[in-house]
């Protein structure tokens, strides 16, 4: 048997994940994992630092990717419509399976810790997207603003597409929940707020 195993990465995610939609996410150990891949402890840590990793693995990339594509978006673009068009390309490498995204996410809501990760890692992009923003030139608090918002139209998007995934791409999804959120502020009357 060689000594790399170039699915390695993928047989200890797809045993985690097996774990922990089987008996807990709390309830399982690194040990239990490489058994299950039949792979080793070094295999292990070769590709992520914890069992949380296993689920958020790579989402590190996610600010730096979304920052990035901010940046280079079109000069002519308004703040959000350069947020828009770069979630709709970081998009496309996250769009991968979408049975996977939704049996992570079952995993994510069965466990404080990690919905508290979940919730670290899309603050660190919209911050990064925020500073990205005010690159462009976006004033605070608009700049933050606006990358909170953009953060809060990827999240809805996610959850719908990892709903249906076959009705529409994640790409669309965003595109999608973003014109759902402009028509709903049409509606609202920004005049004076009325006084109670």
């Amino acid at each position: 048997m060689p000594r790399w195993d170039p699915r390695a990465e993928d047989r200890l995610r797809e045993a985690a994940l097996e774990l922990f939609l089987d008996r807990g996410y709390e309830n399982v150990t690194v040990a239990e994992i490489t058994e299950r891949a039949g792979l080793t402890r070094r295999s292990f840590s070769r590709y992520f630092a914890d069992k949380r990793d296993v689920l958020f693995a790579g989402s590190d990339r996610l600010p730096v990717a979304l920052a990035r594509s901010v940046r280079e978006a079109d000069a002519d673009l308004m703040p959000f419509e350069a947020l828009l068009a770069a979630l709709v390309e970081v998009a496309g490498p996250l769009a991968g399976d979408a049975r996977l995204a939704a049996q992570r996410r079952a995993v994510v809501r069965t466990s404080p810790e990690l919905q508290e990760r979940g919730r670290t890692k899309f603050a660190a992009a919209g911050e990064a997207a925020a500073e990205a923003l005010r690159e462009r030139g976006a004033e605070e608090p608009e700049a933050t603003l606006l990358a909170e918002v953009g953060v809060a139209v990827f999240r809805t998007a996610f959850e719908r597409w990892v709903e249906q995934p076959d009705a529409v791409g994640l790409g669309a999804r965003i595109m999608e929940t973003a014109a759902g959120l402009a028509a709903g502020l049409g509606a609202v009357d920004f005049g004076p707020a009325p006084r109670p």
